[in-house]
């Protein structure tokens, strides 16, 4: 009983900061459209949190009903004359006065419908700078310390004498400030002997080493020779960062998990990279109940982190989603007028089946990786 008990908290645990990552993500996500459809003149019908049935809500003096809903699997903005699933212009079956068409979302100018659209996806970026400043400024920003915790046995460091706890202060004369800084000389000389300068418990201890040279495939099929001296660190330090460092230093955050993100989906374009990393809503709901655990801290990080990747998988040009609506825009706007209602509503119809097949391989990688099917079958047997 007690396991079972012990099984239904930590589902629990998990569900609800599922639930908060997600609610969290998906208002600033939907916030950014309400704010720029606001100052662009859109009426804003109904600002919801979840889907499905009102639990409670509010309407504000300009109309607009913010709810919360039963399912708090997402969100949604509706616009004033957003009828169409595509977004298109009304071709005639939506009878609007010109007062009416002046405050819908339809009847603004490309421009605006476009800047409407990127809002929402801008404003998970911005969030995500927001979040990484305030820990860069907060705590300073981390590196992994130049401290070599592991030695790989038979390897290049254990012949030089290299022992644990050792911290790398210079190679070859040039200043160690971090790990990868350790690394990345290492790689450029392999087979070559090397000075380095060690702190080891407070007394300076100098050495020769020679990284081994050894093959990694570099991602495109091409083989590279690299140093490899064969230790590990898994030490976090902290460089403390005035305010203009501290936002440079977020807006790199960004655009490191722009670059690991987009590499990663190359990587299974091309076949170099098993598609079992890509995860769904199942695998978001575990990292986001086990990071919890680890503290509040990194669950506002994973946050961060996550609203870089919804913003960038909305920015995908496949209709239904804003990237897709931004090319229809775009097509509109070096023809001078919309594409055709049968043409958008193709493409959204195969936005709509792409998604969702998507939604479906990610969803059976989670059952995979997160190993529910063989929970299933141990309660048959």
């Amino acid at each position: 009983m007690g396991e079972i008990l012990s099984g239904v908290g930590s589902s629990l645990h998990t569900i609800f900061f599922f639930v908060v990552a997600i609610s969290a993500l998906v208002s600033v996500h939907e916030y950014g459209h309400f704010w720029v459809a606001r100052r662009c003149g859109v009426r804003v019908e109904v600002f919801s949190i979840g889907f499905g049935r009102e639990i409670f809500g509010w309407t504000d003096r300009k109309g607009t009903r913010w709810r919360i809903s039963m399912l708090p699997l997402g969100g949604y903005v509706r616009f004033f004359g957003d009828a169409d699933a595509t977004s298109a212009l009304p071709d005639g079956t939506i009878a609007m006065t010109e007062a009416e068409r002046k405050v819908s979302y339809a009847g603004q100018s490309v421009g605006k419908r476009a800047a409407i659209a990127a809002a929402g996806p801008i404003a998970n970026f911005l969030l995500a700078i927001v979040v990484f400043f305030g820990f860069v400024y907060a705590y300073g920003q981390p590196f992994t310390a130049p401290v070599a915790d592991r030695i790989t046995p038979d390897s290049a460091a254990e012949a030089a004498g290299i022992q644990p706890g050792d911290r790398f202060l210079s190679i070859d004369g040039s200043k160690i400030e971090s790990f990868e800084d350790m690394i990345r000389l290492m790689r450029l000389n392999p087979g070559t002997p090397v000075d380095i300068v060690l702190d080891r418990r407070g007394q300076t201890v100098e050495l020769t080493v020679t990284p081994r040279l050894v093959e990694v495939d570099d991602g495109a099929g091409r083989k590279q020779k690299i140093g490899m001296l064969g230790v590990g660190s898994s030490g976090r330090e902290y460089h403390q960062l005035g305010i203009l460092e501290s936002v440079w230093a977020a807006i790199g955050e960004v655009g490191s998990t722009i670059n690991v993100t987009a590499t990663a989906i190359g990587q299974m374009i091309q076949g170099s990279r098993g598609t079992e990393d890509l995860g769904g809503p199942l695998r978001i709901a575990d990292m986001s109940g086990r990071i919890a655990e680890t503290g509040i801290e990194n669950f506002i990080w994973l946050i961060a982190a996550l609203s870089v990747n919804l913003a960038l998988f909305n920015l995908l040009p496949v209709p239904m989603l804003d990237g897709g609506h931004l090319l229809f825009y775009a097509f509109e706007a070096v023809r001078g007028r919309p594409l055709g209602e049968r043409i958008q509503e193709f493409g959204f119809r195969v936005g709509l089946a792409m998604v969702l097949t998507l939604m479906v391989f990610a969803t059976w990688n989670d059952l995979v990786q997160l190993r529910v099917f063989d929970f299933i079958s141990r309660l048959f047997t």
